[in-house]
């Protein structure tokens, strides 16, 4: 078996060969309705990584006019969302009253923190032409003690996110701190978020931290000669100073931060307390989470 075939979801054993690996995990597809995604966290074999509980790449996903993303209004408790595009347009709208296209290059950070219910379609001006839509969506989880804050909406423009050249590769801190920069996106505890694009033969040394994960969103890498495919996330082992080359072009995330306490996650819904989940399924069953401002006539009903 070759370094680019390893096996969905295989440990790797610390040795020469794949010190840097612990576990290579190859995305599931999940149908969102219209289009699919690549689910990358939670898995079986890895629940979270660092803060980091759930991990999507939407896309390229190509809609004909007329059509589009159309996320009816949902809840979430528990955690914080993270949208980031690569293309397209999202209309993000939610219970605090929100109302704010997502670009390519910008970062939304939506606080669900006791409860929180949003939707995510697209503009008129958007669906009534062709058009494309590719990107991230990652949860984070928040702290124990965050866990019901009053729930709260950020957005961080395009040219807020600090960009740097490393080693010639450019970069992007999106969360947290590395290479030198802090990025102003908000955090709940040590987290960490960077972008990057490597051309072919170009090497990055990773930031440290005490959990991290590589996902090549396109291209191909290395790491210590072991290949990290297209759409395959590498859980990456403690060592210091990894190194990780482009095969060719390639687009990366780096996501990590601090070890955190397990967590309870069912459908939309994170927590340390399996009762605190329980009583959210109850709650949006009988209609006690706010509504949407300018999208209250729809919602997504609890999965049975």
């Amino acid at each position: 078996m070759s370094n680019l075939a390893r096996d969905v979801e295989q440990p790797c054993q610390v040795t020469e060969e794949c010190g840097a690996i612990e576990l290579l995990l190859q995305p599931k597809d999940r149908d969102l309705g219209g289009f699919s995604v690549r689910r990358l966290l939670p898995t079986a074999k890895r629940k979270m990584v660092g803060p980091w509980i759930f991990f999507d790449h939407m896309g390229p996903a190509q809609f004909s006019a007329g059509d589009g993303i159309n996320v009816r209004p949902h809840p979430h408790i528990g955690i914080a969302t993270v949208t980031y595009l690569f293309e397209g347009e999202i209309l993000h709208r939610d219970s605090l009253g929100s109302l704010q296209p997502i670009r390519p290059g910008d970062i939304n950070l939506m606080v669900a923190g006791r409860g929180i219910v949003h939707s995510e379609r697209e503009r008129p001006d958007i669906t009534k032409t062709d058009h494309l839509l590719h990107g991230l969506q990652l949860w984070l989880a928040l702290p124990e003690e965050e866990e019901e804050r009053e729930p709260a909406f950020h957005h961080y423009p395009d040219a807020e996110i600090p960009a740097v050249t490393v080693e010639g590769v450019p970069v992007r801190v999106m969360m947290g701190t590395a290479y030198g920069v802090t990025s102003p996106v908000k955090t709940f505890s040590d987290t960490l978020y960077v972008e990057a694009w490597l051309q072919p033969g170009q090497r990055l040394t990773l930031p440290d931290a005490q959990e991290r994960a590589v996902y090549v969103a396109k291209g191909q890498l290395k790491a210590q000669d072991t290949g990290i495919p297209e759409h395959a996330m590498a859980i990456l082992s403690a060592q210091s100073g990894i190194v990780i080359e482009a095969v060719e072009e390639t687009r990366l995330a780096l996501i990590g931060g601090e070890t955190f306490s397990p967590r309870f996650i069912e459908w939309n819904f994170v927590s340390s307390r399996k009762a605190r989940i329980e009583q959210a399924k109850q709650d949006w069953k009988a209609g006690r989470f706010d509504k949407v401002p300018g999208d209250e006539q729809e919602f997504i009903p609890l999965p049975e």
